[in-house]
């Protein structure tokens, strides 16, 4: 019996997704045949990117039509790394945002001119000069 379980997101610019992780500290490999992500007892799934959440537990990327899902032995990960399914979904979709909009942003032609963060709230400042 399996104990992985999926997390739909919103996430869908898979770069920005790696800055994300960066930017918060996490390991991960990813290869184009797929990796391994570990769960309970050794229990394996495959994916396109493995996140090192412990010594013992993985949390996977896969890739679906509509974006990318997010899938994991949810109790390990919350028994070895002290982040619960919702706490852990929360800070890689913030950090992922932020990146998403930066991109668009410069996309666009606008400069970040400033740039606050209090707790969990980003404030940035765009310009664009005609």
């Amino acid at each position: 019996m399996s104990h992985f379980t999926t997390v739909k997101t919103k996430i869908r610019d898979f770069q920005c997704l790696k800055q994300a992780l960066e930017d918060l500290g996490y390991e991960y490999t990813e290869a184009e045949e797929g990796v391994k992500v570990r769960g309970y007892l050794n229990q394996l799934e495959t994916a396109d990117l493995c996140i090192k959440a412990s010594k013992t537990y993985d949390v996977g990327v896969r890739k679906t039509v509509d974006g990318y899902e997010l899938l994991a032995d949810w109790w390990g990960v919350e028994t070895t790394r002290g982040l619960t399914e919702q706490e852990f979904v929360n800070q890689i979709s913030q950090r992922y945002a932020y990146h998403k909009v930066i991109k668009e942003v410069k996309a666009r032609g606008f400069s970040v001119e400033t740039e606050e963060e209090e707790q969990d709230t980003i404030q940035l400042t765009v310009r664009k000069w005609l």
